[in-house]
């Protein structure tokens, strides 16, 4: 079972302007780290909800409840299957059997016949006689074909059906799919919200969630993660200094698309540095001096390059270790 989390105080704005609309088909859109997949659910929740309000979802009744066991039988959610298995909802028979029996491996993107699946649903009855809902997200995760499959039904549902795609990257959505959904454009919560909103959720206390809400520049699912990630804030100031030595201790236990994405914002503050902007995830004073700018551009490259692959890194151990030597090389180049 999976409880409903509270939203947070920026979300539960936005999704009250969103029940205040009409439409059967509504686009989620903006920046990572913002809580889409949050404001879906929420919002298809408020959608199938016995008692809605105009907060929302009653979060009592027994829709709401079906919704937190993942078994609503007029909620249809279309994700990747490796997204399915991480937030806890179930695949198909036949898939989930597929991957036990190692057929293949669960799919990074929403696959067509996944797709499919969704176009059949919507042409059924309802099973509590209310609304029907579609949740896709990432929407940026459909392929073409899959995406292809969608259209006809996006555009002219069965009475009673909705839709709601949520995206941290709309400009990669088909236009097609764009301009059958009305689309809402998520903003980012002021600092003092944000930090408040990371006090509450993460127990920090006031030092803290200044520190994390920094490091993550402003986006604040990223900031209650790094909360989490068993750095303290000392650490992550220290980070970049660090590195420099060839220390990785402090990152050698995190996942490899954790320590890539410090590399990356590491590398993103020198390279502002270099170009006389201030830097967003580091106090520019705990930072080396920037490396050249043709030495930061090789870098920057590189790590662009390894995050294709990061989600399935061959020999993980091998992999930091280069990444180790190439942070000491370019953040001593200055030096040279």
């Amino acid at each position: 079972m999976s409880a409903p989390a509270v939203l947070a105080p920026w979300l539960q704005a936005q999704l009250q302007a969103v029940l205040a609309q009409r439409g059967h088909a509504v686009l989620l859109a903006g920046p990572s780290g913002l809580g889409q997949y949050e404001l879906a659910l929420a919002l298809a929740r408020a959608w199938l909800c016995e008692r809605p309000g105009p907060q929302g979802a009653c979060g009592e009744c027994t829709s709401c409840h079906a919704i937190d066991v993942r078994t609503h039988a007029d909620l249809c959610v279309l994700m990747p299957e490796t997204l399915c298995l991480t937030l806890g909802w179930p695949l198909g028979e036949s898939e989930q059997r597929e991957i036990d029996e190692k057929k293949r491996k669960p799919s990074r993107f929403i696959r067509v016949e996944a797709a499919r699946q969704a176009v059949a649903f919507t042409q059924t009855t309802s099973a509590r006689g209310g609304q029907q809902v579609v949740m896709v997200y990432p929407a940026d995760r459909l392929n073409i074909e899959a995406a292809n499959t969608l259209l006809k039904t996006l555009e002219e549902p069965a009475p009673g059906v909705r839709f709601v795609l949520a995206t941290e990257a709309a400009h990669q959505l088909l236009p097609t799919i764009r301009s059958r959904c009305q689309t809402v454009q998520l903003g980012w919560p002021g600092a003092e919200e944000g930090m408040a909103w990371l006090q509450a959720q993460g127990g920090l206390n006031a030092a803290a969630a200044f520190a994390w809400w920094h490091a993550s520049g402003g986006r604040p699912d990223m900031a209650l993660t790094l909360s989490r990630s068993g750095l303290t804030p000392e650490q992550w100031l220290k980070l970049p200094q660090s590195l420099a030595r060839g220390d990785w201790s402090a990152l050698a236990e995190h996942p490899p698309a954790a320590q890539l994405d410090v590399l990356q914002k590491l590398c993103h503050d020198l390279m502002a540095r270099a170009a006389g902007a201030p830097s967003r995830f580091f106090p520019q004073e705990h930072l080396p001096p920037p490396p050249p700018w043709r030495v930061l551009a090789l870098w920057s490259r590189e790590l662009l390059l390894a995050a294709r692959s990061v989600e399935h890194p061959y020999q993980p151990g091998l992999l930091q270790e280069a990444w180790a030597a190439r942070a000491r090389e370019a953040l001593n180049a200055a030096r040279r």
